[in-house]
């Protein structure tokens, strides 16, 4: 078995990982297996040696499939292709930010909050999979997973997906919603469970975001397990998602709140103009701000200086 640390088990047949700051999934068992997500570039090592724990040495997956491509979902997913030798499977309308024929729209650090403001130090780029890349199929089916159906809930992401076990009543609910409050200070560092909106910086359309989470909270899921905070389950899921749809609404402000970037086949194909943000001039003044006072402080030191030396 490999000396990896084990994936935590949360329903039959699934459990998680987390890589960096987002969780992957492992469904199956040893004779046949799937990853959802891959994390952070940097997570390799860490999945491989998960999965081998999980499923004995040299364990390799039917498939590898992503909820979408933003660069914290998809980050090892080349190295684990190559790895593996396998491809890598995502909705069609992620094929372009993928394959390098469009960029996401742009984030948006203006829409406030904690990730709002950690978004301006995040890559705004994912990681090209050209000629690695084939399209979940239209049918709902999941390459690999039977038993399970791919959803199509755009938002977050133009080609996002949840994957869904209706037997048990198992949701995958990749970036739809968090279940931690990524918009608060506190929320990240505590990953205190609870229902939250999707990454808010990285949504371009938060009507089809709140479309998506209303299709998954009809679901009447049992186990939400999703690609940020850690999985939750019990009677109460269900009840907790069915409130905070009803109770869904977007940022006061920010950039996709009043008009969203609109994409197809070839990626993106309108982006609304960017909100004033404010953050870099006032952090530029605070820059400029120390570096004269420093100043000053030295000036005033060497004068005190050549006066007691006089």
């Amino acid at each position: 078995m490999g000396s990896g640390v084990a994936p935590a088990e949360l329903a039959p047949g699934v459990a998680y990982l987390t890589a960096g700051f987002t969780n992957v999934y492992f469904v199956g068992n040893a004779k046949s297996w799937v990853l959802i997500d891959t994390g952070v570039v940097g997570y390799t090592a860490g999945i491989l040696q998960a999965a081998e724990s999980r499923f004995g040495a040299g364990a390799r997956p039917e498939a590898v499939l992503l909820t979408h491509g933003h660069y914290d979902h998809v980050g090892c997913a080349r190295d684990l292709s190559a790895q593996w030798g396998l491809p890598i499977f995502a909705h069609r309308l992620e094929v372009p930010y993928l394959t390098g024929m469009s960029e996401y729209p742009p984030k948006d650090p203006t829409v406030g909050g904690a990730m709002g403001f950690l978004s301006r130090f995040f890559p705004s780029r994912t990681v090209d999979l050209r000629g690695v890349v084939l399209e979940i199929p239209n049918t709902g089916e999941v390459p690999g997973m039977p038993g399970w159906t791919a959803l199509h809930t755009p938002g977050h992401a133009p080609g996002h997906v949840c994957l869904w076990r209706e037997s048990d009543r198992v949701l995958l609910a990749g970036d739809v919603v968090s279940t931690a409050d990524l918009d608060s200070w506190r929320g990240i560092a505590s990953q205190r469970r609870c229902i939250s909106s999707p990454p808010s910086p990285f949504t371009y359309d938060w009507t089809q975001a709140r479309e998506s989470v209303r299709l998954i909270a009809g679901l009447k899921p049992k186990v939400l397990a999703c690609g940020h905070g850690r999985p939750m389950s019990g009677l109460d899921v269900a009840e907790q998602l069915d409130a905070f749809a009803a109770a869904f609404r977007p940022p006061v402000r920010g950039r996709y709140v009043q008009t969203p970037a609109r994409t197809d086949r070839r990626g993106v194909v309108f982006e609304p103009p960017p909100a004033r943000d404010h953050l870099p001039k006032v952090a530029a003044g605070l820059v400029a701000g120390t570096f004269l006072l420093a100043g000053a402080v030295y000036r005033k030191r060497a004068k005190k200086a050549k006066q007691d030396l006089a």
